[in-house]
C-alpha cells in the first residue's frame, strides 16, 4: 500500500525533533513509536519502584518526515512502491533503491545539531565525553497487540562519537525500507508512507562484560500466565535476540515473588552459550567464543534472577498486559537494567476459550530433539536451507531445516509448516516468528541440519513437553480441539494426573482444580535418570559405560546428591506452581526392583525379586536399609518445594502402604527429614490399593489426611489378576462387583472419618457407568489425564444435576 505522507512544517526547529526519555509516555508512540515511548514510560512511572532504565533520546516521526521532505523523497517513494505494488518492480530492487537514497540523504542542518547537542548533554549526565550508545529503530506503528513490527528494522550497538550517531541514524531512517519491513507491512496492510521511524538513542549497558537477554512476563509457548521466564548469555543481548545462542532459562512463578521467605525459582537450565556478543575497540561489536568456564556457568544469580522476575511482574502490572522485555547487566556496576519492554503480541491474540491438543499415536527413535516451541504436531517433506539467497527456493508447506533464522528469513518461515534449527532458544527468532506464525518448530537442536534427511517425509513433535522431537517417516497423530466455553463446576473436585514437568503448563485453561496425582518417575527416570544410591555410594557403581554416563551427567556438579535433590525440586515445584493455589498431590517413587534396576547404575542397589510386582516398593522401601537414605533425598526435595520455593499446595502421598505400622514408620522418617504431618500446614496421603487399605481404612485413617484409590492395583490384589498379564486381561475390570464393593466401601468408611477420598485412575473417564457409580457413593475427587477432564466435567456436572 503506498500513499503521500503529509508533509510537515519545513521550517520546525530542531528542538522539535529530540525528545529525551524521561519526556516521553505510552501516549507519544504516534510521535516516536512503540519501543521509545515505552522506555520513557517506564522511566517515568517505573523508576520509583527501583527499575533501572539507562538514559537517552528519541528523534520523533516529524523529524523522520522533515529528513524526506528536506530531500525531497517522498514523490520517489510513492513511485518506487507504486512499482512494487503494480508487478513492474521486484521486492529486493525496490527495497534496494529505497536504501540506496536515503542513505545517500543528509540530514537537515536542524536535526544534525539536535542529534549533536543531544549526545554531549547525555554523555555530560554521564560525565562520558563519548559515550558509547545503542542507536535502535522504533517505526510508529510497531507493537500493536495484532502486530508486532520487533526484529523488521535494524539496531546498531557500541556506537561512539558525534559523525558514528548520525551514521547510524541515516541507516535507522533506511532500515524502514528493509526487504522484510516492506514486505511485513504489506502482508498486515500498513500503509508504507503511514508509518514514520523513531531513532532511540540509549547509553549502552556495558553486558560486554557481565549477560544480557529477554524476559517474559508469561510462558511464550502454552501462555501459562503466572510465571516469568528469563534467557540469559554472556555479553550484549542480541545474540539472545537473533537465537545465535542457547541461552541459560529460568523460571519464576510470580505469586510467590512477595512471599517472605520464598524464593519461587521453578527452574535453571544452564544453556551451551557458545559465543558471546562483545565490543570491538574501535567501535560497533563483535561475537567470540566463550570460555569453558562461561558455558557451564549461570549467567545470574538467584538473587538478580528474582529482581529481574520482579520488574518483569511490575511492569505487566503498570501496562496490564503480558510483556516481552529485554534485559541486561552492567559488568562495571554491577546492576540489572531494563532496556527494553513491548507487550507480547502471540498469546494476546489466542482465544483463552479453546484447548487445542495433539496426541502422537506411534512412536519412533527421533533423529534430534531441541526447545518445543508450541504444542501441535505436523508432517512434511524435510528441507535444508543453507544459503539465505536461496531462500525462495523454499516449497511451502515444507518442514524447514536452518542452522539458525533472521528477520531476513521471514518470507520462507511464512511458507513453512515447520521450523528445525540447530542454534537458539525459546526467545531466539525462529522460535518468535514460529509462535507468530502459530506453527511449531524445534530450536537448539545442535545437528538438525546434519541429521535430519533432506527431502524426506519426517514428524515434528512439540506436543510431548518442553523438548521437541523430529522423527522418521510420518507417524500417526491425532489432533482435538475444545471449545471450552462455559463449563459447569461440579460438586466433585475433577483434577489432573500429570507426570512430565515440562508439559505441566500446558494445561492450565483445562476446568480442572489442582493435581491429583503428580508422579515423580517421570523426574526420575527421565531427568535425572540416574539411580539415587548410585550418588549416595557412587564407589559401589562398578567401572564402565554407565558409571561413564554417570560421570558426565554429574559434570558441575560438586555434590552428587545435589544434583538428584535440586533437579527433582524443580520437577516438583513445576507441577505444584501448574497446580496452584488448588492442592498438588505428589505420589513418592513407586518403581518397583526390576523398574529402579534399569536406572544408570541401578543394577548394584537392588535386589533380585520373582515377582517385584508384590516385593520391595511403596513404604516398605522407604523405611528398609537398602534404600532409605535415597527415601531421605526425596524428602528433602518435598521439604525445599514447601520451606524454600514457598509452594505449600503440596501434600505428600505414600503409596502401597500395606499396614498401619508401615505408615507409623514412614511418617517418622519423614518427620526426621522435615515433613512432619501437620506442621506448618502439611497434610500426606497415602494411596487405597490394596484391600488391606479398605479393610482397616479407620486406622489409616487415623494417619494420614486423605486416601486416592488407585484403581490399578486394587483391582489387581481384590480380583488375584496380574495387571500386566495378555492372557488373563480380559478378567482385569474395576467395574467387577468385587472391586466397586471395595470402594465403595472405603469412600463411605472416609467419609464417616472425615478424611478425604478420591481416586487417581483413567476408570471414570474409560469404564461405562464408572464416574456415575463414583458420584452416587459420594466420592470427594475424580483425577484424570487431561485428554479426558473436559468430557469426564460435564458428564459429572450433569450427573449431580440430576
Amino acid at each position: 500500500m503506498t500513499s503521500s505522507a503529509s508533509t510537515p512544517n519545513r521550517g520546525a526547529s530542531g528542538s522539535d525533533w529530540i525528545r529525551p526519555f524521561e519526556s516521553l509516555g505510552i501516549d507519544d508512540v504516534p510521535r516516536v513509536g512503540g519501543k521509545n515511548a515505552s522506555l520513557g514510560e517506564m522511566i517515568r512511572a517505573l523508576a520509583p519502584s527501583g527499575i533501572r532504565v539507562p538514559a537517552g533520546f528519541a528523534t520523533t516521526a516529524d523529524a523522520y518526515r522533515a529528513f524526506l521532505a528536506h530531500n525531497e523523497l517522498d514523490g520517489r517513494l510513492v513511485e518506487l512502491l507504486a512499482a512494487l505494488d503494480d508487478g513492474s518492480a521486484t521486492l529486493e530492487n525496490t527495497g534496494r533503491h529505497i536504501r540506496v537514497l536515503l542513505l545517500a540523504a543528509e540530514l537537515q542542518p536542524e536535526l544534525d545539531e539536535a542529534l549533536r547537542t543531544a549526545y554531549r548533554e547525555l554523555g555530560r549526565s554521564a560525565d562520558i565525553d563519548e559515550p558509547a550508545v545503542a542507536v535502535r529503530s522504533s517505526a510508529t506503528a510497531e507493537d500493536l497487540p495484532q502486530a508486532s513490527f520487533a526484529g523488521q528494522q535494524e539496531s546498531y550497538l557500541n556506537v561512539v562519537g558525534e559523525e558514528a550517531l548520525l551514521d547510524a541514524c541515516r541507516k535507522c531512517f533506511a532500515s524502514l525500507f528493509t526487504d522484510r519491513a516492506i514486505s511485513y507491512r504489506r502482508e498486515k496492510g500498513f500503509d508504507h508512507l503511514e508509518v514514520a521511524l523513531s531513532v532511540g538513542v540509549q547509553r549502552m549497558v556495558r553486558s560486554d562484560l557481565a549477560g544480557a537477554g529477554v524476559l517474559f512476563t508469561l510462558d511464550p509457548d502454552s501462555g501459562f500466565p503466572r510465571v516469568v521466564v528469563i534467557n540469559a548469555a554472556w555479553g550484549l543481548g542480541e545474540n539472545v535476540v537473533k537465537g545465535t545462542v542457547n541461552p541459560d532459562q529460568y523460571v519464576v512463578f510470580k505469586p510467590l515473588l512477595e512471599t517472605e521467605g520464598a524464593r519461587p525459582i521453578l527452574e535453571r537450565v544452564v544453556g551451551s552459550k557458545e559465543e558471546k556478543m562483545v565490543y570491538r575497540p574501535e567501535g560497533g561489536s563483535e561475537s567470540v567464543a566463550t570460555s569453558r568456564e562461561e558455558r557451564q556457568a549461570l549467567v545470574l544469580e538467584d538473587a538478580e534472577i528474582l529482581t529481574l522476575s520482579r520488574w518483569g511482574a511490575e511492569i505487566e502490572r503498570h501496562y496490564g498486559r503480558p510483556m516481552d522485555i529485554e534485559w541486561a547487566k552492567d559488568g562495571e556496576d554491577g546492576l540489572l537494567y531494563i532496556v527494553q519492554a513491548r507487550p507480547e503480541t502471540v498469546e494476546a491474540r489466542r482465544a483463552l476459550g479453546v484447548v487445542e491438543t495433539f496426541t502422537l499415536r506411534e512412536r519412533a527413535e527421533p533423529l534430534v530433539s531441541g526447545v518445543a516451541v508450541g504444542s501441535s504436531i505436523v508432517t512434511g517433506t524435510a528441507h535444508r536451507v543453507e544459503d539465505p539467497s536461496r531462500l525462495h527456493e523454499f516449497p511451502a508447506g515444507a518442514i524447514l531445516l536452518a542452522e539458525r533464522t533472521d528477520p531476513d528469513w521471514g518470507p520462507a518461515l511464512a511458507r513453512a509448516a515447520a521450523v528445525v534449527t540447530d542454534q537458539g532458544g525459546r526467545t531466539s527468532h525462529a522460535a518468535i516468528v514460529s509462535r507468530e506464525l502459530g506453527i511449531p518448530a524445534v530450536v537448539g537442536t545442535g545437528e538438525g541440519t546434519r541429521l535430519v534427511p533432506h527431502g524426506e517425509t519426517v514428524t515434528l513433535s512439540c506436543a510431548e513437553g518442553d523438548r521437541g522431537h523430529v522423527y522418521p517417516g510420518a507417524l500417526d497423530f491425532e489432533r482435538s480441539e475444545v471449545d471450552l466455553g462455559e463449563m459447569p463446576e461440579p460438586r466433585t473436585r475433577i483434577m489432573l494426573n500429570v507426570g512430565n514437568p515440562e508439559a505441566a503448563f500446558r494445561w492450565w485453561r483445562l476446568p480442572s482444580r489442582g493435581i491429583g496425582l503428580a508422579r515423580l518417575e517421570f523426574v526420575i527416570g527421565e531427568v535425572i535418570r540416574i539411580h539415587p544410591l548410585a550418588l549416595v555410594h557412587p564407589d559401589q557403581v562398578p567401572d564402565g559405560p554407565e558409571k561413564e554416563v554417570i560421570e558426565r551427567l554429574l559434570a558441575g556438579w560438586d555434590d552428587p546428591r545435589e544434583y538428584f535433590v535440586e533437579l527433582l525440586t524443580r520437577g516438583i515445584a513445576r507441577l505444584a506452581a501448574a497446580a496452584h493455589p488448588h492442592p498438588a498431590v505428589v505420589r513418592t517413587s513407586d518403581f518397583k526392583s526390576n523398574e529402579y534396576a534399569t536406572l544408570l547404575g541401578g543394577a548394584a542397589f537392588e535386589p533380585h525379586e520373582e515377582n517385584p510386582m508384590l516385593g520391595l516398593r511403596g513404604a516398605s522401601r522407604y523405611y528398609s536399609d537398602l534404600y532409605r537414605e535415597a527415601f531421605l533425598l526425596e524428602c528433602e526435595a518435598l521439604r525445599r518445594v514447601r520451606a524454600d520455593v514457598g509452594l505449600t499446595n503440596v501434600i505428600p502421598m505414600i503409596p502401597f502402604c500395606r499396614t498401619p505400622a508401615e505408615a507409623d514408620r514412614v511418617l517418622e522418617l519423614m518427620a526426621s527429614a522435615g515433613l512432619e504431618r501437620g506442621k506448618d500446614g502439611l497434610q500426606v496421603y497415602v494411596m487405597c490399593e490394596i484391600p488391606s487399605n479398605v479393610v482397616s481404612a479407620e486406622a489409616f485413617a487415623e494417619r494420614f489426611d486423605g486416601f486416592s484409590i488407585g484403581s490399578n492395583d486394587l483391582t489387581q490384589l481384590v480380583l488375584g489378576v496380574d495387571r500386566d498379564s495378555a492372557d488373563l486381561a480380559h478378567l482385569f475390570d474395576e467395574n467387577d462387583a468385587a472391586v466397586k464393593t471395595m470402594i465403595a466401601d472405603v469412600i463411605r468408611r472416609c467419609r464417616k472419618a472425615g478424611i478425604a477420598i478420591g481416586i487417581c485412575g483413567q476408570a471414570p473417564s474409560d469404564r461405562e457407568g464408572f464416574a456415575e457409580f463414583l458420584v452416587r457413593e459420594g466420592i470427594d475427587s475424580m483425577s484424570l489425564n487431561p485428554d479426558s477432564v473436559v468430557d469426564v466435567v460435564r458428564r459429572v456436572a450433569a450427573l449431580e444435576e440430576a
